[in-house]
């Protein structure tokens, strides 16, 4: 399989039991697939190793591919088997339970007795801040700076590693979330902090604190899994973008998904 004019483009899925990579010459359209058992603690591991593989068997180098498109569940598996990092959510006073209340809508819907799974965040690491933004962005009352420092500080001594931020219609003005991004970065620099209006800048609280929360829960461990990818495939001589698979069927650069 070698091209006469212009480059391959690489696809590659990380499965529980398999990993699958395709290859296509752009210039003949020839398809190349490797089928590879996956490595589930560092599934990078087994992807790197399938693209050594794919590129030997095409007679193809690293530097040869212009344009590679990655799909993986880390996240999705992330949530569900609930490994990911200690998380805290800030909240605007009167909101700390937006999380926990949800909505009405039920698996089965007349069972009382329905055990619902826990948040991601435990009610002791879900802290209110004494500040309002209108619906129109208005502010109604100001952030308390010096209590955004003596909560960061509390929640780093606790061993929280990313915090999510979701103040009541702050998609209408962002002012506060980022200023509490700005005093968390100077006094948990190595905190991670997702805020509800780069996220999901939509109303609605609890889809907004649930998916910010979301986003908090996963970022550390899908950093770290990007970042390895990115280094490995640059170690094996990749020099294109690479892309990753949304839920919604897109695609966005590795660095936007991280």
């Amino acid at each position: 399989m070698v091209s006469e004019g212009g480059g391959y483009r690489l696809g590659f899925d990380i499965g529980g039991t398999f990993t699958d990579l395709v290859m296509a010459d752009e210039a003949t359209g020839e398809i190349r697939i490797v089928k590879v058992p996956s490595t589930p603690k560092n599934p990078n591991v087994g992807a790197l190793q399938g693209l050594k593989r794919l590129l030997a068997e095409s007679n193809v180098k690293a530097g040869q591919l212009t344009f590679a498109i990655h799909g993986t569940t880390v996240v999705t598996n992330t949530v569900i088997e609930q490994k990911g990092a200690k998380t805290a959510l800030i909240t605007t006073k009167g909101f700390r339970d937006v999380l926990e209340i949800g909505r009405e809508r039920r698996v089965t819907q007349y069972d009382i007795f329905e055990e619902r799974l826990p948040p991601l965040v435990p009610r002791y690491l879900r802290r209110e801040v004494d500040e309002r933004t209108a619906f129109n962005g208005e502010i109604l009352k100001e952030l308390n700076r010096e209590e955004v420092e003596t909560l960061i500080r509390e929640l780093a001594g606790l061993g929280v590693e990313s915090i999510a931020v979701c103040l009541i219609h702050s998609y209408s003005n962002p002012k506060h979330e980022k200023e509490i991004e700005e005093i968390a970065s100077k006094s948990a620099p190595n905190m991670r902090v997702s805020l509800s209006s780069a996220v999901l800048p939509a109303w609605r609280e609890y889809e907004r604190t649930s998916t910010t929360v979301v986003n908090a829960y996963t970022r550390p461990k899908t950093e770290r899994y990007m970042e390895e990818l990115t280094e490995g495939l640059k170690a094996e001589g990749f020099r294109a973008r690479l892309f990753i698979m949304t839920a919604a069927g897109g695609i966005v650069p590795v660095e936007t998904a991280a």
